[in-house]
């Protein structure tokens, strides 16, 4: 996570100073049942992003939510992302960030560049789409292993659509037979993003967008 030092502006806005704020941040967010922190694919994309994006600082975040499989829970991640993200934007306006999730954490992410509460869904239940303008600061949107809608509808949720203001800077990858996100059958698929290159290949992406 980027520190912030907070100064403050005559009119009494705190603002962070342009020497704490990175030049790339990563927002990430885990898969299920992974620790709180990065860990497997989301440490193996930031380190492959370290280290294409030469003399870059880059900052890292990783969301706060359960990652479990209560996963009407995760708006607690979405909102948690949102807001990091909102605040990053308004404190660090030139730093470019890179939304990046692995699994039930690349739904988050998804969810997190909506720009509208999914059917079915009691807006006063899930957090308010981020303002437009937000989108300007998201240079790449990474989703490893996103759920995919036969997913989604059997476990109840409803299906994750990258919005229209993200959707031409997002990269979609999914590991061959992995059964989260395609109608594969293999189940080790799913673990196997590091090994077939797919996390380096999502690094390079952000990397071109930075």
């Amino acid at each position: 996570m980027i520190a912030l030092s907070f100064l403050v502006t005559p009119a009494g806005v705190p603002t962070a100073s342009a020497a704490d704020c990175s030049d790339i941040e990563v927002v990430f967010a885990r898969g299920t049942f992974a620790p709180q922190g990065l860990s497997g694919p989301g440490q193996d994309f930031v380190d492959a992003l370290k280290s294409k994006v030469g003399g870059k600082s880059v900052g890292v975040y990783s969301v706060v939510y359960p990652a479990s499989i209560d996963f009407p829970r995760a708006v607690e991640g979405i909102a948690d992302a949102a807001n990091h993200v909102e605040a990053t934007a308004a404190t660090c306006p030139k730093t470019k960030m890179v939304l990046s999730g692995y699994s039930q954490g690349a739904a988050v992410i998804g969810f997190v560049t909506s720009n509208a509460v999914p059917g079915g869904v009691d807006p006063a239940e899930v957090p308010k789409p981020m303002p437009p303008a937000v989108a300007s600061h998201v240079a790449a949107v990474v989703l490893l292993g996103k759920p995919d809608q036969s997913f989604t509808d059997r476990i109840d949720q409803p299906p994750v659509i990258v919005g229209p203001l993200y959707a031409s800077k997002t990269l979609e990858l999914c590991a061959p037979g992995d059964p989260i996100c395609s109608d594969g059958s293999d189940g080790s698929a799913h673990q196997s993003y590091t090994r077939v290159g797919l996390t380096d290949q999502g690094a390079a992406f952000a990397a071109s967008k930075v």
